[in-house]
Parts: C-alpha cells; structure tokens; sequence
C-alpha cells in the first residue's frame, strides 16, 4: 500500500500501516514512474485522466467523492466501460454482509483504526459539514445520533 498524503500528516499514515509514503507537497506521485494496480482518491480531487499514467493496463482508478470533479469522473467511466483498459469505479450503493465481514475481521484482529478528528452532536450538522468543507480534516467526522 502506498499513501499520499501531506507533510503533516505523513507520520499518521505510516502508523496506520502504509508500505509507503508519499508527502504530495515534496512529490508527485503521477510523477515517479511507478503504476498501481489501484489508485483510490478519497478526497475528490483527482480523476483518472490526471492519474491515467500511475494506473496499471487492467487497473482501477476509483473514486470515493465525486469533489471538484463532478464532470470529469462520471465521464470516464462511461467511456472507460466501452474502451481501454483501465476502469473508473464508484464504490456506491447496497452493502451486504459479506461486504463487511473483512472489516470485521481487521477490526477485531486490532489491524484496522479509525482515524476520527472531530466528533459534533446531530443538531451541529451545518457547523460538521462546514468544518469538512474547509479541507482541513484528518480522518472522519462523527456526527452522533443518540446521546
């Protein structure tokens, strides 16, 4: 697993297990040469046509947010469903239970942590969706339904 991330975050992700660390203020990983057989952009801010040289021929480039790139993504899956050989994914819709059990698994093994930066009661919905929006979170943003 290689990470990027920026540089005050770098010695979070390496805790959170990452073979690698990409400090994306010092490199760019679109830059090194290197193909990945998935590259998942959690943020929203990359597409596959801006990372098509870091994906494997076969890969998957999937995107978790749609983002600044409400266009650009939709767009190459439906052309990337019909030619090459590189896939946009979006990982919405239905869970089953067998989705999950890997999760589970890792949890309880203690080989999976949530990185949670703020947690807000439901009531403060506006104030959590606006801290999200200013980019600046590290991990999650909990709202809490009960008590």
């Amino acid at each position: 697993v290689t990470a990027v991330c920026g540089t005050k975050n770098v010695e979070l992700v390496r805790s959170l297990g990452a073979d690698e660390v990409i400090d994306y203020q010092r490199e760019d990983f679109r830059k090194n040469g290197k193909t990945y057989e998935v590259v998942v952009d959690a943020v929203g801010l990359q597409s596959l046509l801006r990372c098509r040289g870091s994906v494997a021929p076969g890969g998957q480039f999937i995107a978790t947010d749609l983002g600044r790139l409400m266009v650009e993504n939709p767009l190459s899956a439906l052309v990337t469903r019909r030619i090459g050989k590189k896939r946009v994914r979006f990982p919405v819709g239905k869970y089953t239970k067998a989705d999950v059990l890997p999760l589970k698994k890792l949890i309880e093994a203690g080989d999976y942590r949530a990185v949670i930066d703020r947690r807000y009661p439901l009531e403060d919905v506006v104030e959590a969706a606006r801290y999200v929006e200013t980019g600046q979170k590290v991990g999650n943003v909990v709202l809490r339904v009960a008590p």
